[in-house]
């Protein structure tokens, strides 16, 4: 078994995830995550010795941002389902309607400001089964039209790369050393300038499979206004990932 390694400030401790797999970067980058993860990029070449260096050289700023992402999450509460709930959907705010249904013919649709979703036993189980249906079909559409177009604008990637829904924890995306791009199904509740800086993110991954100086460079050239959208999506994870 593998024990992640830890990093101790002020008498709290921590641990953290060195990530070399798949990784072509020279330098040690660290990163927090919107929910408190803290990931370490490191070369396959390093040193336990100095990555820890590294982290203790940044251990206040990383535990600060450890503190403000357990505040951001505190008070999130999981969703129950019912009907008067609130739903996100590409950014917007919509009302949960629950409609008793028993023909299973009705479909879950956007009316005015409502989420209707049909249910035969109007069950929490029911209703969240039906929703994420409809999120999953919703987001890859969306996802693949938005693919689509970034295809066009970027001139590194010279056909679109294939691409599937995978609900995860800790990420909104992924890019596969295959150049596999992986989006989290949630994301489709995010506003559409947030889905498009995960898509750039990691079709930037194609070019620099890193998180080095260069990857950013990468993003920057694409969409100078890259930093506001990240930031209103870490901003917002706690509710965007509520189950």
């Amino acid at each position: 078994m593998t024990v992640d390694p830890v990093l101790t400030y002020g008498g709290e401790t921590l641990s953290y995830r060195v990530q070399t797999d798949g990784f072509r970067t020279t330098k040690i980058a660290i990163h927090v995550e919107p929910d408190g993860e803290i990931i370490v990029d490191a070369p396959e070449s390093a040193d336990p010795a100095e990555i820890r260096r590294a982290m203790h050289k940044r251990a206040r700023w990383v535990f600060t941002q450890v503190r403000k992402a357990r505040e951001r999450f505190k008070h999130v509460r999981d969703k129950e389902y019912v009907s008067g709930e609130e739903v996100l959907y590409l950014g917007r705010r919509y009302v949960l309607k629950v409609i008793k249904d028993d023909t299973h013919r009705g479909a879950v649709k956007l009316k005015g400001n409502r989420l209707e979703v049909p249910s035969r036993s109007g069950s929490p189980e029911s209703v969240r089964a039906g929703v994420w249906a409809w999120y999953r079909v919703k987001a890859r559409d969306y996802f693949d039209r938005r693919l689509a177009e970034w295809e066009q604008k970027l001139p590194w990637v010279s056909s679109r790369p294939p691409f599937r829904l995978q609900e995860m924890e800790k990420r909104w995306g992924s890019c596969t050393a295959s150049g596999e791009i992986i989006l989290n199904p949630h994301l489709i509740k995010a506003p559409r300038e947030c889905i498009d800086y995960v898509i750039l993110h990691e079709l930037a991954h194609l070019r620099h499979h890193n998180h080095s100086p260069e990857f950013w460079n990468t993003i920057n050239f694409a969409d100078p206004d890259w930093q506001r959208k990240k930031a209103l999506l870490d901003g917002a994870a706690e509710q965007l990932t509520a189950k």
